[in-house]
């Protein structure tokens, strides 16, 4: 990313995974953003990101539920005393949940929590962080990650195009098909914010050993963790709308 111009990004369900690696990359990077805001359900318990707070004085981490709208309600509030006028620059939905459920044994309540989670909360985050990133987006006359952009982890998974009746997926359809949500949720983003200068995409970060993951993935975090920042970097206007992957490529929806 332009970090030099990249004054603030937000990244949730940053106390793990790919979200907690984001974080470190940001911070390592060089230049890198005035304030990196990591938040996560429980602050007190991430020992990752607290070692990082000793490590650096421009992480701030905060608790937000992401299914909670009064936990929202005051994340919001807290970022806006920390990125003031300039508002936010980058918003990463990050957090998100895997149930697994094949047609065999999916359930109603797998499917609305994960829902819930996974598209409604990506939603409701957008939303309320919309007047910070409107902010930050009359700073700059460009579309990138440097003047205002929202990020949603999206996932290869969730790609119509892709399916086949015996791929990897046919276990989690929970997952995929809150991924699929999302991502009409991000073309619909894209339209809506295109005049206010606020660029959408969606983003598959690679198979990553993670908790969700699993051991059998190709990737580590700390190789595709570069490649992301790297792509975020480069975003412009003709991204908006992009249902791309951690290298770059345009993936079918």
């Amino acid at each position: 990313m332009d970090q030099a111009l990249c004054r603030s990004v937000l990244i949730t369900g940053a106390n793990r995974g790919i979200g907690l690696g984001l974080v470190e990359g940001f911070l390592a990077a060089s230049p890198c953003p005035e304030v990196v805001i990591a938040t996560c359900r429980c602050p007190e318990s991430a020992q990752e990101l607290q070692k990082l707070c000793k490590q650096y004085s421009n992480i701030r981490v905060l608790p937000l539920d992401v299914v909670s709208e009064s936990s929202i309600k005051e994340t919001v509030k807290k970022v806006e005393d920390i990125v003031g006028e300039k508002g936010l620059n980058c918003l990463i939905n990050n957090a998100g949940i895997n149930v697994l459920g094949s047609l065999e044994d999916v359930t109603t309540e797998a499917m609305l929590r994960t829902f819930e989670t996974n598209t409604v909360a990506q939603l409701m985050l957008s939303k309320a962080f919309l007047p910070l990133l409107k902010k930050a987006a009359k700073q700059s006359a460009t579309m990138g990650c440097h003047r205002a952009a929202i990020v949603n982890m999206s996932s290869i998974s969730a790609s119509i195009g892709l399916a086949k009746s015996n791929d990897i997926y046919h276990t989690i359809y929970p997952y995929r098909i809150s991924k699929a949500a999302l991502n009409m949720l991000t073309k619909c983003l894209a339209t809506d914010l295109k005049l206010e200068g606020i660029l959408c995409i969606a983003l598959h970060p690679g198979w990553i050993q993670t908790d969700m993951g699993g051991t059998k993935a190709p990737l580590k975090v700390q190789d595709a963790v570069p490649s992301i920042i790297s792509l975020l970097a480069q975003l412009s206007e003709k991204d908006n709308g992009a249902f791309l992957d951690w290298e770059g490529k345009t993936l079918p929806w």
